[in-house]
């Protein structure tokens, strides 16, 4: 439950700490002594957007900080998984903004996204106001109401990772269709342009190649004349370089004998006759290798040509760009020829995943319809208690094909009067009658949900009379089992109250100033005395106020 809310520098308020009780707490005050700004404050908690002009001094930031009993709500493995400090039975959530529109939140003094804060938020505390009115006509809360009444929460997941499943399946099927149908206008041209590129049967690096053989068939005259030049000189009949380096080994092989320091030469040039011999016996090889072909040539030319050919077409400038399109092709190729057996994979896969995902439907609507049975007749005989005796309302469900949250379309049908055909809720409903039914719906979903504290803001806005007093009977009933903040007008919600905050002004000469502060018994009797008389307090008010506490103290009893 909400222990303290601390405030400061928030619209009219300077500083101010707000303590609450457990059970119904009342919150009053006259019009616009600022109970609507603590509320706003109370709404930054819950990750709402903060408005910058409700920053009162901008030398300073805006702090709203509020401390909950958190034990047996289950929320360890909530602090585990985001790294938060664990206080055990109290959590402290914090959110701080800056006249220049940073804000900053804060989970047990660490750090937190926006998110993280409303995530957590939301488990603890539920603001009800008028507003919240307008969720009944929306299908959707509609739902929601069963989903919770029903506890389809882990249904609900196991069903959307089924429904995920399933849309992801059937966008590949829908891809691969697409695909298809391209691939299938275009199969003509890419087969003629794969059999183009295979009849040629291309190698790998084949290009480069055959520019070398082209090169040297092009050029065998001049190749040999330039080898037989060599093979002259080093080994020719005329002063071949052999034949000069055989004298000088016989001249070095003669000094060595009577001169020491020309040993070894004579070796040195024996090597090097050995040298120049293998390189004159290879350009004799390399010579007699070379012989004029002019098919061969004619041949290399022409599948250079027929190569350089696709390398234009296709722009690209080598055999090699040239195999990977042709792989493309094949690829493209054969995922038509087998595309007829992977559609039917993806086919059966697809069935597959519609009939479970269809199961898990099928189980969240009978759970739903059941749920709808017992809120069908809970919801009847709590609004009967509030003034609406002639209630008539009906769950309609319709199955429709499966969505993000099943196969159920919903619609709260209700009438309010005898003989009238059940219709709608936006058709139907006064907004005093929907803001009663929609308070009986909170004080059941409040039993269910199990939230540790629920805020009323002014709901009882159109009420009086007896209906106030059944309202204020409704909202101490809830008040048994977790607490309620109540933020009302009427004296006779009030008189239920276990704990109660006036909301008030002061002004001094440079500001007015929000403060609250918690009613004794005697100011409280005091405050719904005004509440039920207005300015002007008289003893009958008094009277009235004190037989209106008594009676509900004798009541809860």
């Amino acid at each position: 439950m909400l222990k303290t809310l601390f405030i400061s520098n928030y619209a009219l308020i300077d500083e101010l700490e707000i303590n609450f009780d457990k059970g119904l707490n009342i919150i009053t005050g006259e019009t616009g002594a600022g109970k609507s700004i603590i509320l706003g404050a109370l709404s930054l908690i819950l990750g709402e957007r903060a408005n910058l002009q409700a920053v009162r001094d901008a030398s300073r930031k805006t702090v709203v900080e509020a401390a909950f009993t958190v034990s047996g709500y289950g929320l360890d493995a909530f602090f585990e998984a985001n790294d938060i400090d664990n206080l055990g039975e109290e959590c402290i959530m914090r959110r701080e903004i800056t006249s220049a529109g940073r804000s900053r939140a804060f989970i047990n003094d660490s750090p937190v996204s926006l998110t993280l804060l409303r995530e957590l938020a939301a488990r603890l505390i539920d603001i009800h106001s008028q507003h919240s009115n307008m969720l009944l006509t929306s299908e959707q809360f509609q739902l929601t109401i069963l989903d919770n009444l029903s506890h389809n929460q882990k249904r609900l997941e196991e069903y959307s990772s089924l429904f995920n499943a399933m849309k992801a399946t059937q966008a590949e099927l829908a891809a691969l269709n697409a695909e298809l149908a391209r691939s299938q206008a275009d199969e003509d041209y890419l087969r003629f342009q794969f059999n183009q590129l295979s009849e040629l049967r291309l190698q790998e690096g084949e290009d480069e190649e055959l520019e070398q053989k082209q090169n040297r068939l092009a050029n065998v005259a001049e190749l040999k004349a330039q080898l037989w030049n060599v093979q002259s000189l080093l080994d020719g009949d005329n002063h071949s370089v052999i034949e000069s380096l055989k004298q000088a080994r016989h001249s070095l092989e003669a000094v060595e004998q009577a001169f020491e320091e020309a040993r070894g030469m004579g070796e040195r040039v024996s090597n090097s006759l050995i040298e120049i011999k293998d390189v004159a016996a290879t350009v004799a090889s390399l010579q007699d290798s070379l012989v004029d072909d002019p098919q061969e040539l004619q041949r290399i030319d022409d599948r250079l040509n027929d190569i350089y050919a696709l390398e234009r077409k296709h722009n690209v400038d080598t055999v090699n760009a040239l195999l990977a399109l042709q792989n493309d092709y094949e690829i493209k190729l054969r995922a038509i020829d087998n595309s007829d057996e992977r559609i039917a994979e993806i086919e059966t896969r697809l069935a597959c995943e519609q009939e479970k995902a269809s199961a898990a439907a099928a189980m969240l609507s009978r759970e739903r319809q059941s749920a709808a049975k017992s809120f069908e007749k809970q919801l009847k005989e709590m609004a009967a208690g509030l003034g609406l005796k002639n209630l008539n309302f009906i769950i309609d469900f319709k199955s429709v094909p499966l969505n993000a949250t099943g196969s159920d379309q919903v619609a709260f049908l209700v009438s309010f009067n005898k003989n009238q055909l059940p219709m709608q809720v936006r058709d139907t409903a006064s907004g005093g009658e929907i803001s009663r039914l929609m308070l009986c719906i909170k004080a059941i979903l409040a039993q269910t949900m199990h939230l540790p504290t629920l805020i009323f803001d002014e709901v009882d806005t159109g009420v009086s009379g007896d209906t106030a007093s059944m309202v204020g009977e409704l909202m101490g009933g809830i008040a048994r089992n977790i607490q309620v903040i109540a933020i009302t007008h009427l004296p006779q919600v009030a008189s239920h109250g276990n704990a109660h905050l006036k909301v008030y002004k002061t002004d001094s000469d440079n500001s007015t100033v929000t403060s609250v502060r918690l009613l004794d018994d005697d100011e409280r009797v005091l405050e719904i005395a005004r509440m039920l008389s207005g300015r002007e307090l008289n003893d009958a008010a008094i009277a009235n106020a004190k037989a209106l506490i008594n009676q509900n103290k004798q009541d809860e009893n």
